[in-house]
């Protein structure tokens, strides 16, 4: 993608902060950097990046766009929730429109233990846009293990956390969080709700560092930042090496060598369950021909195909994962899969 003027024109003010100059700026633009999660601090994410221009962008995401994303993810309009668009797919349009030199490269799927290492190869730094511990701890372990940056980020209600890992420099996430708390015993955005500031704090306290991660690491002292919208506080929390840590100690990956077998994952706030097997991909215009003689309401949404079924809504990717509106319930979503796509 170009821009209307020239570089230097477009990035003046920005290479005129002294910390960054001509120099960073071409760091940037020869930067490849991967954003997992595209929705609310993806979003913002994106934008920043987009705006900065860093050279690629690879964006990475599984859902599609729904109503209620709408007051708190930027790249997102009501056509796109009514069309069920998926979410790389608006967020190339609207960050088409920026223009600029960054170039972007969009996967509509689930990063998973699989397809991780592909995605971030290449890449000089990671970015946490997601929304589920399974996949930053996923992150975690691909990026200790080939000593690539990233930088989590998290929300829920009016604040939340940021933290830079820096492999061999600093902390890793298991450094701070040794292992993910047993489901239910923490706030989410289903149970605590989440607003537009917060999400905007955290995602552009993660921007910042990003710049900087790309263009000038050394001396950063990692640290895990709180941050709350609402009150106004902020409190920044030293947080050093543990030796003892299992990822950036031990060296142990599991959530990067479990693999990716058949699994169903409830997704946050969402009354939804997505549902993946394994096996070869699906054809959807026979899956969406058998369902229609089946009564089902179909429709294709781009590269997605959307059926109403009993009470439910199936979103069936060209992959085959599927994600199943109408139930948090992993086991009914699961008998639901089977019955009307097991075959």
């Amino acid at each position: 993608m170009t821009g209307t003027g020239p570089p230097d024109r477009r990035f003046e003010r920005q290479v005129r902060f002294a910390p960054l100059g001509e120099s960073g700026q071409q760091r940037l633009a020869e930067s490849r950097v991967l954003l997992v999660g595209v929705g609310a601090l993806g979003g913002v994410l994106a934008q920043s990046l987009t705006r900065a221009g860093v050279g690629q962008l690879v964006l990475a995401d599984r859902d599609v766009v729904e109503e209620s994303n709408l007051p708190r993810q930027v790249l997102f309009e009501d056509r796109h929730a009514a069309e069920g668009v998926p979410k790389v797919e608006a967020a190339l349009e609207s960050l088409g429109r920026i223009g600029g030199p960054t170039r972007l490269e969009a996967h509509a799927l689930h990063v998973d233990a699989s397809e991780l290492p592909r995605l971030a190869e290449g890449c000089d730094l990671v970015l946490d846009g997601t929304d589920n511990l399974a996949t930053r701890y996923l992150v975690n372990d691909h990026c200790v293990r080939a000593g690539i940056p990233w930088i989590y980020g998290g929300v829920v209600g009016g604040a939340g956390l940021v933290l830079p890992v820096l492999p061999g420099r600093g902390p890793c996430l298991r450094c701070v969080f040794r292992e993910p708390p047993p489901p239910g015993t923490l706030p989410t955005c289903d149970t605590a709700g989440v607003v537009l500031p917060a999400v905007g704090l955290v995602a552009s306290l993660q921007a910042g560092l990003a710049l900087r991660v790309l263009v000038e690491p050394d001396g950063l002292e990692p640290a895990l930042v709180e941050l709350d919208a609402w009150s106004g506080e902020v409190r920044r929390l030293r947080a050093g090496r543990d030796e003892a840590c299992p990822c950036c100690g031990g060296r142990e990956f599991p959530w990067l060598e479990r693999g990716d077998a058949d699994h169903a994952v409830s997704l946050c706030g969402r009354n939804t369950v997505q549902v993946k097997r394994t096996g070869a991909a699906p054809d959807l215009e026979r899956v969406g021909a058998r369902l229609e003689a089946a009564g089902a309401a179909v429709r294709r949404a781009g590269p997605l195909l959307r059926a109403e079924v009993e009470e439910f809504v199936l979103t069936v990717f060209p992959d085959g994962r599927t994600l199943i509106e109408g139930t948090d319930d992993c086991g009914r979503a699961e008998a639901v899969y089977d019955r009307w796509l097991g075959g």
